[in-house]
């Protein structure tokens, strides 16, 4: 146990370069950040995309207004099709009565398949204009989950990609020792003069 403290080398070992104290702490901190700064900023993000989301689908919610509308005109019949998990919606003319007021006529986007005469309900803005219905809750989650899991990776892109580069160049350097040290010590083994 004379140059060993339970597996920590003696800090004055001969063979220890610079570039291997370099190497050797640059992996402390990336595992450090890996720890602690990945999930950190992947948490900063999320609540702030959670919060950012939560207030558009607030406003969107004041500004939006969902009325049970009679649909009246006709909607084409489609063929199934492959575009995904979204429901294919068309513009077609409803009606509906507002509390006190007459009747009102407006065009709006109603599922494939409802036919005429089929109560429906769909979302206007403050102008009477048809929209999509405001983000739920779930939706908020989503968009919160998503940006965490981008700043998450990519800060952990970053960090991976440092390390990468500073490996990079203390593997040049080191390199670039032995090159001189065998150039000093090459004549001594092969017993040919230096040029």
């Amino acid at each position: 146990m004379r140059g060993r403290v339970r597996g920590w080398r003696r800090r004055d070992n001969p063979l220890r370069r610079r570039s291997d104290v370099v190497e050797a702490w640059t992996a402390l901190i990336v595992a450090v950040l890996l720890l602690v700064a990945v999930p950190l900023a992947g948490a900063l993000a999320g609540r702030w995309g959670h919060a950012d989301a939560q207030a558009v689908a607030d406003r969107l919610r004041a500004e939006r207004h969902r009325v049970r509308v009679e649909v009246v005109g006709h909607v084409p019949e489609t063929m199934p099709s492959v575009e995904g998990v979204r429901q294919q919606t068309f513009p077609v003319a409803v009606r509906w009565t507002p509390p006190g007021e007459h009747a009102r006529t407006a065009t709006a986007r109603v599922p494939a398949g409802t036919r005429a005469g089929e109560l429906v309900n769909v979302w206007f803005d403050t102008r009477g204009r048809s929209v999509a219905p405001p983000p739920n809750d779930t939706l908020v989650w989503q968009h919160a989950f998503t940006m965490g899991a981008c700043a998450a990776g990519g800060t952990a892109a970053v960090v991976l990609l440092g390390h990468a580069v500073i490996r990079r160049v203390a593997m040049r350097h080191r390199l670039g020792e032995w090159e001189r040290e065998w150039a000093r010590t090459e004549p001594q083994w092969t017993r040919r003069r230096p040029a």
